[in-house]
């Protein structure tokens, strides 16, 4: 199972152009069996087969690492999704994985312990009173709220120049309309290998 595991997560790697050590696979992949042990009793997720969790997991959150640099905040990180596969796949990446259950964030810290992520930290509070000493340059949700209010509660702690980075599955029109006029934004289809769904990224500037 771990060698197949392994090889469905290098051949989904080489489909999106990313390069990957064996200790980088074997972290992710350890990664995956730790929220496949929390889920029996905490529910992190609603995918259950670890093969799954290859595409929709982890995958998915790394069609994002060309786009990511300088400091990382991951809002409603939930069980780490996307920043930690991209910190992982990024060691430089300073990330802070933002979640406001207790529940949550009780794995987050034994996920950045056991992987040993010195440079990823977790903090417990709603993103609307999260206040840092030190904006971030990249902002990334994957399940947060919809599209303008992911905008309104991240751009205050945007550095900058920064870019919020929305991930979304069909494309969504209606959440894009009540950006108009008020954020620059593109949006950009994105193929995820071995998944059968459409995915799209809208990168929002301040205006």
């Amino acid at each position: 199972m771990a060698e197949a595991l392994a090889a469905s997560l290098r051949r989904g790697l080489d489909g999106l152009g990313i390069e990957a050590s064996s200790t980088q696979i074997d972290m992710l992949l350890a990664y995956l069996a730790l929220i496949d042990k929390w889920n029996r009793v905490d529910n992190l997720t609603a995918i259950r087969t670890l093969p799954e969790m290859v595409s929709r997991h982890l995958l998915d959150s790394l069609s994002l690492l060309p786009r990511v640099r300088g400091r990382l905040l991951d809002i409603g990180s939930g069980a780490g999704l996307p920043g930690l596969p991209l910190a992982i796949m990024n060691p430089a990446l300073e990330t802070v994985l933002l979640d406001a259950s207790a529940k949550r964030t009780r794995f987050l810290h034994q996920a950045v312990t056991q992987l040993q992520l010195a440079q990823v930290e977790v903090v417990q509070c709603r993103a609307e009173a999260y206040r840092p000493e030190q904006r971030f340059d990249r902002i990334v949700s994957r399940a947060f709220a919809s599209l303008d209010a992911f905008v309104e509660v991240a751009q205050p702690l945007l550095a900058e120049g920064g870019r919020i980075i929305a991930m979304k599955g069909q494309h969504p029109q209606q959440e894009l309309t009540a950006l108009d006029g008020r954020f620059k934004y593109t949006i950009e289809a994105v193929e995820i290998p071995g998944l059968d769904a459409q995915r799209h990224l809208i990168t929002v500037t301040k205006p």
